[in-house]
């Protein structure tokens, strides 16, 4: 850094640029020098038989770079406005934009390697290959003004792909006209999905806001949909309403209200398309509560270890508390919360489930006259014998994810909805389990790597643990969904993927995305999304997808080893019985709240509060902006999709959904809509 003040006392323009540029580069890999390390080999010790075909994997650490900051104004001056995108709107690369666009948006370069993995696991200690460190990307801060005249009708039609990296923060607003967006990292996520941040509404003029209009489309590899909702995907025709006070309601297109934003309470309210409804909130020490109907609720407090940033979520369900533990780890300009094992087992028995056993086995689960299993028979079957661990854990992580969305719908009162097969092969097919039992295999080696390191007084690195390294490896990776989580196709149209489903990522994302499309290998019938379908994924909700699946495999292997010896299960070797170690992490946690079933429970109170009053005032607002720019009375005919009567009238201080037909509730007028329509007004 010293050769930087003479460089910019008698050097040229170029050469400070250059000099700029070389201490940036420096100061990044100063911050940072890691990048995720490769697959390590199988575990060797514990099995009856060698594992077969046990190799190293290389890890292409390729488009693992540091990108620059980079800022993007857009600037509207008309009170009901139109912008339409069509084709690519990439973040990538120096690009000049004039109308709707704005800014030079500059990319800094992209560095990445491989490395191979050829040692012995077992016996190979704590290295890791690391993981490089992201700055924020893609489009940095970016701002949006709009003159508005207290509520307007502002449309964004997009069609094609509009890529614009990074999880963005809104910071509340009570200005009508100002659209400010800021390119921060994070975001709020429903479900399963819960990336670190929150927004705290008003970030879009007051008004409502139609997304997807005809075109539909991708809004994004990234994610970005000029959308106050950040985290939760806008389907095609949804329609946004910001408040004056900076809260925001999004509905979709039958009327029925998906997302709600209250920026003073600084909460957010999801429900979900297959039915649910989580609660999220971030408070100002930084700690997080979420609740959701019928499932476990979680209160997350960060701590420090090592320098390092951890996360320790307290659960709670049913009366039972239990503690799970996280690494954040910066990636692409998002805050990932990448799962953390509290204890780890001796390499000889991660080795007793990886390797075949010395024969195939039976097991009896005993679940075959349960409920849930009578109403998801046609989608699950087990294994008749399991030649190894892999595939007894691979139905234990598909049974217990349909015991819990079947107890889920049962506690909520709700009905799945669902549309079942009769007879034939089940849904999930032996090949789509043999995915799944692959990657569990994939897991174990994982997990036996963090065992050495632990072993060792040595932290894993999140960038091996999580998903980076998934999206780098250059092979297919399979997941399976843990709870409900609402997604949208290359059309913009949304379905659902719950518990057991099954997801294939065939191709790595762009290196500057923030989300990833996936293909459906398996899903339950609609509402879910349908079998083949390619949808968008945020790599916050993937990240919680693997979460997942470790937690519950981490769950099997405690069962396994309780249970070896016992009901058709082999006997694991004497080395393989010894009690599981602590990870340093989780025995330097600061102890869970006290009272977290209270906070839960709590929050789920306040979120309906929340709810009512932002939507009143959703109400308010517009009704009170169709009464100023109606230079006539407003038109209602019949035909009209639920779009053009609230673009007309304002949303509605009541809505009556009943199934295919939808009612509106105005001051003095009934518009009722049949299958998306305008059958009749009172």
């Amino acid at each position: 850094m010293q050769f930087l003040p003479k460089v910019m006392k008698y050097g040229s323009a170029a050469m400070v640029l250059a000099g700029l540029l070389g201490a940036a580069s420096l100061a990044s890999a100063a911050t940072d020098p890691k990048k995720p390390a490769p697959a390590a080999k199988a575990p060797s010790g514990g099995g009856s038989h060698a594992a077969a075909g046990a190799s190293s994997h290389a890890a292409g650490g390729g488009g693992m770079g540091s990108h620059t900051t980079t800022t993007t104004t857009h600037t509207t001056t008309t009170t009901t406005h139109t912008t339409t995108t069509n084709g690519m709107h990439p973040t990538g690369g120096a690009t000049n934009m004039t109308t709707g666009g704005g800014g030079t948006t500059t990319r800094g370069p992209t560095t990445g390697g491989t490395h191979n993995a050829s040692d012995d696991w077992e016996h190979r200690g704590g290295t890791t290959g690391g993981a490089t460190t992201r700055g924020p990307t893609g489009g940095g801060a970016e701002s949006h003004g709009i003159t508005a005249n207290g509520g307007g009708s502002h449309t964004i039609n997009t069609g094609g792909m509009h890529a614009n990296d990074g999880g963005i923060t809104h910071g509340a607003s009570t200005t009508t006209g100002m659209h400010s967006t800021a390119g921060a990292g994070g975001g709020s996520h429903a479900g399963e999905g819960m990336g670190s941040g929150s927004h705290a509404g008003g970030a879009m003029g007051a008004g409502t806001h139609t997304i997807g209009g005809q075109g539909g489309g991708f809004h994004g590899p990234s994610g970005d949909n000029h959308s106050a909702f950040k985290g939760s995907p806008a389907s095609r025709g949804s329609n946004e309403h910001i408040t004056r006070s900076g809260g925001a309601v999004r509905m979709r297109p039958n009327g029925r209200v998906s997302d709600v934003h209250d920026a003073h309470r600084g909460m957010d309210v999801h429900h979900g398309l297959g039915g649910g409804r989580t609660v999220s909130m971030e408070r100002a020490d930084h700690s997080r509560i979420f609740a959701e109907h019928g499932r476990p609720g979680y209160v997350e407090r960060p701590y420090g270890f090592h320098g390092h940033d951890y996360e320790r979520r307290s659960y709670f369900y049913h009366g039972r508390s239990y503690d799970r533990f996280y690494r954040g780890y910066a990636y692409r300009g998002l805050h990932l919360n990448v799962y953390a094992p509290g204890h780890y087992y001796r390499p000889a028995f991660y080795g007793w489930a990886y390797n075949p056993w010395a024969r195939p086995i039976s097991y009896g689960w005993g679940w075959g006259g349960s409920p849930w299993y009578g109403r998801y028979g046609y989608y699950f079957q087990p294994y008749p014998v399991y030649p190894s661990a892999a595939f007894w854990l691979t139905d234990y992580i598909i049974s217990q994810d349909l015991q819990a969305a079947y107890a889920a719908h049962q506690e909520a009162g709700e009905e799945d909805g669902y549309q079942t097969a009769e007879g034939g092969q089940p849904v999930l097919t032996p090949e789509v389990k043999q995915m799944i039992a692959d990657e569990v295999k994939n897991q174990l080696e994982l997990e036996n790597q963090e065992a050495q390191q632990n072993a060792q007084q040595q932290e894993a690195d999140p960038g091996s643990s999580g998903i980076a390294r998934l999206l780098s490896d250059g092979r297919p990776h399979v997941f399976v969904a843990g709870g409900n989580l609402d997604v949208t196709d290359a059309s913009g149209n949304e379905c659902v993927v719950s518990d057991g489903d099954t997801l294939q990522l065939r191709d790595a994302p762009p290196s500057d995305a923030t989300a990833a499309n996936l293909v459906v290998l398996s899903s339950k019938g609609r509402p879910e999304c349908r079998i083949s379908l390619t949808v968008q994924i945020q790599l916050t909700d993937l990240q919680e997808m693997q979460n997942h699946m470790r937690e519950t495999i981490d769950q099997g292997l405690q069962d396994l080893q309780a249970k070896q010896g016992k009901d058709g299960l082999p006997a694991a070797p004497a080395s393989a019985q010894a009690e599981p170690a602590p990870a340093q992490y989780a025995a330097s946690a600061p102890p869970p709240d006290s009272n977290v079933g209270a906070e839960i429970q709590q929050q789920d109170q306040q979120g309906e509060q929340a709810e009512r009053d932002v939507t009143a005032e959703a109400s308010q607002d517009n009704s009170g902006a169709a009464n100023a720019a109606s230079a006539g009375p407003a038109t209602v005919e019949l035909g009209q999709t639920t779009e053009q009567v609230q673009g007309a009238l304002g949303l509605p201080s009541k809505v009556a959904n009943l199934g295919s037909r939808v009612i509106y509730y105005y001051d003095g007028m009934k518009v009722t809509f049949q299958d998306g329509k305008v059958s009749d007004v009172q």
